[in-house]
C-alpha cells in the first residue's frame, strides 16, 4: 500500500476521533463515529488474507448495527425531548439503547465475543490500534451520558465485563485473543468507576492504552502471535521477554507495577461509595485474570510450551528503525507506580 495511503487512513483516524470529543450534537459525534470506522476499515484488509478479509466483514457489520443503534437512540431522544444535545439525553428508553451502542462498539460484555474473533484475523498493529484508539472516540461519548445513566446499570456492565472477560481468557493460547479479553476486562473497571469519578476512568483508559502499547510492540518485534512461538523467543532477547513478562503482571494489576496503581484507587473509591460488594466481585475477576497473565509468564521463561511443533525459529533479530516508542512505552507500564502523587493530583483537579 502506498505511503499515502496510510497518510491518509491515520490522518481520517485522528480526525474522525477528534470531530467526536469536540462534538455537543449527536449528529456529528455519529459523524465522527463512523470516518474512524471507515478509515480503519482497509488497514484491516491490506493483506489480502482470507482471515483478515473475514474479520474486517465482522467489524464493519458489527460496528454499522452498533451505530445504526446509536442513531436510532438519538432519534428517539430528539422525538421525545425534542433535542438532539448529547448532554440532554433523558429518556430512559433512549438511554439504554446508547449505552447498549456504546457498549457494543467498545467490546463490553455481554456484547464482547466479536471483539477476539476480529482481533485474531489482524495483524498486531492494526490489532493495536483496534485495541487503543479505537475505544477512544466512544469512551468519550460514555463519559457524557453516564450521569444520566442508572448507576447499576454501570455496575452491572461494568462487573460482567472484567468477570467474563476473565474467564474467557484462560484456556486461550493466541496473544491476540488474550488482548481482546484484556481489552474487555480493563474496560469493565473503568465503567464501573466512571459514575463516580470520571477523571479515574480516563486515568484508568490511559493506563490501559500505555499497557496495551507496549505489549503489542513487544509482540511486534518479537514476531509472536501465539504461545508457543512466544515461548521460544527467551533464547532471542532475553531482555525483552523480562519487560514483556513485567508488562504481562502489570496487566494483571501486581503490585509494584503500574496496572496496580489504577486498581487501587479504583477498588478505594468503591469503598468509599460504599460499593463494598461490587468491589469485592470486581477484585476476584482481577485475580482470575491475573492468574492467565501468570500462566503466560511461566511458559515464557520458565517452561517451553507443551507439544512439538515444526515453527521455524529465527535466531537474528531484525533490524527496527524505530527504537524509542518501545522503551518508552515499556517504562511507562512498569514504573509508573512513583509517580502516582502526580496523577492523583491530576485527577482531583480533573474532577
Amino acid at each position: 500500500m502506498p505511503a499515502i495511503l496510510y497518510f491518509m487512513f491515520y490522518a481520517s483516524l485522528g480526525l474522525g476521533t477528534s470531530l467526536t470529543f469536540l462534538s455537543s450534537h449527536w449528529l456529528t459525534a455519529w459523524m465522527g463515529l463512523e470516518l474512524t470506522t471507515l478509515a480503519i476499515l482497509p488497514l484491516m484488509a491490506q493483506h489480502h488474507h482470507p482471515r483478515a478479509s473475514e474479520a474486517t466483514t465482522k467489524y464493519l457489520l458489527v460496528q454499522a448495527s452498533a451505530t445504526g443503534l446509536l442513531l436510532f437512540a438519538t432519534i428517539l431522544n430528539g422525538w421525545v425531548e425534542m433535542s438532539w444535545s448529547i448532554n440532554e439525553m433523558k429518556n430512559p428508553y433512549a438511554l439504554t439503547l446508547a449505552m447498549s451502542a456504546l457498549a457494543l462498539k467498545l467490546g463490553l460484555a455481554p456484547f464482547h465475543l466479536w471483539l477476539p474473533e476480529v482481533m485474531q484475523g489482524l495483524d498486531l498493529l492494526t490489532g493495536l490500534i483496534l485495541s487503543t484508539w479505537q475505544k477512544l472516540a466512544p469512551f468519550a461519548l460514555l463519559m457524557q451520558i453516564s450521569q444520566a445513566m442508572p448507576p447499576a446499570l454501570l455496575t452491572i456492565l461494568g462487573l460482567s465485563s472484567a468477570t467474563l472477560a476473565a474467564w474467557g481468557g484462560l484456556n486461550q493460547t493466541q496473544l491476540r485473543k488474550i488482548m481482546a479479553y484484556s481489552s474487555t476486562a480493563h474496560l469493565g473497571w473503568s465503567v464501573i468507576i466512571i459514575q463516580f469519578s470520571p477523571g479515574l476512568a480516563l486515568m484508568a483508559l490511559g493506563i490501559y492504552i500505555l499497557m496495551t502499547m507496549a505489549a503489542f510492540l513487544t509482540m511486534k518485534d518479537m514476531s509472536s502471535t501465539k504461545i508457543s512461538t512466544f515461548s521460544t523467543s527467551w533464547s532471542k532477547s532475553p531482555e525483552k521477554m523480562v519487560a514483556m513478562i513485567l508488562i504481562l503482571l502489570s496487566l494483571g494489576g501486581l503490585p509494584p507495577m503500574t496496572g496496580f496503581t489504577i486498581k487501587w484507587l479504583i477498588l478505594e473509591e468503591l469503598t468509599k461509595q460504599d460499593m463494598y460488594t461490587p468491589a469485592t466481585l470486581i477484585v476476584m475477576a482481577a485475580l482470575i485474570s491475573l492468574y492467565f497473565y501468570a500462566r503466560l509468564s511461566y511458559f515464557t521463561i520458565i517452561s517451553l510450551f507443551p507439544g512439538t511443533s515444526n515453527i521455524k525459529t529465527y535466531w537474528r533479530q531484525k533490524n527496527i528503525k524505530d527504537k524509542l516508542i518501545l522503551p518508552i512505552a515499556t517504562t511507562a507500564a512498569i514504573f509508573l507506580l512513583p509517580l502516582m502523587p502526580l496523577t492523583l493530583a491530576l485527577t482531583y483537579f480533573y474532577n
